[in-house]
């Protein structure tokens, strides 16, 4: 089995601690539907303008998002692009697992 590199691990913990929020994936739900101003997750979500920000820069970092300024707003989608790497990875995964049966033995 090849082995993954110590960068691609690092990418798949931060995906996957982005991922790992109940608030940020509502955050993502809600822009499934496309782009979103700030002030419409901020009524949506019923949460406070500082804890809305630190949830937004965690998805934000992990490229899971993308933002842009607008006036006074600032506006957030979905960047799909990070979606294929989870996808990748989980597929990755998914492969070593149907691979892996069977080959459990110890030396």
């Amino acid at each position: 089995m090849a082995s993954t590199a110590p960068t691609d691990l690092i990418r798949a913990a931060e995906l996957f601690h982005a991922l790992s929020d109940e608030t940020r994936l509502d955050i993502l739900e809600r822009l499934r539907d496309g782009e979103k101003c700030v002030c419409e997750l901020t009524d949506v979500l019923k949460a406070a303008q500082s804890r809305l920000s630190f949830h937004l820069r965690v998805l934000k970092e992990a490229g899971l998002i993308r933002d842009r300024p607008e006036g006074r707003w600032m506006y957030y989608a979905l960047n799909s692009e990070a979606f294929e790497e989870v996808e990748e990875t989980i597929q990755g995964l998914k492969k070593a697992a149907k691979n892996s049966r069977g080959n459990n033995r110890c030396y």
